[in-house]
């Protein structure tokens, strides 16, 4: 599948791209592209040169955008749409275990008592399961050589 996809070609501390359309195998470091679409100073995002005619064309022939590319075209209207979001999904904070080191669900306010008495024994014979396993892997990490 065809890709039209920024290529670096700066120096280190210099973001320059190149606007590349390339198979979607290949790396973005490869070197190699079938046609070069335009330029784009990441430093000056006004002086980006895109040669439009061209990137449409490809477009109407099934050539797929990376996320980036797609944002600078809605940016300056070379296609109509929304922006993607590229930013990666933020991970839940963790909080610190409890001082029983036993974590209990917080889906557990909406429960029946019978149901949270349950729930907090199964909790409890999980607990000492896992406390009954961590001894054997003491043992056998003590007995390999290193």
């Amino acid at each position: 599948m065809l890709m039209v996809r920024l290529q670096r070609v700066g120096r280190k501390h210099e973001p320059v791209f190149r606007l590349v359309l390339t198979d979607s195998k290949n790396g973005p470091k490869s070197g190699k592209f079938l046609e070069i679409l335009g330029s784009y100073d990441a430093r000056r995002g006004e002086k980006a040169e895109f040669k439009t005619e061209r990137v449409k064309h490809w477009i109407a022939n099934g050539a797929k955008l990376s996320d980036t590319v797609h944002n600078i075209f809605v940016e300056r209207k070379i296609i109509a749409g929304k922006k993607i979001n590229v930013l990666p999904k933020k991970s839940p904070i963790v909080s610190a275990p409890t001082s029983e080191g036993v974590r209990v669900p917080t889906e557990s306010v909406g429960k029946k008592p019978a149901e949270e008495v349950r729930g907090k024994e199964e909790i409890a014979e999980t607990s000492a399961e896992e406390t009954a396993v961590e001894p054997e892997a003491e043992k056998v990490a003590l007995e390999t050589p290193v």
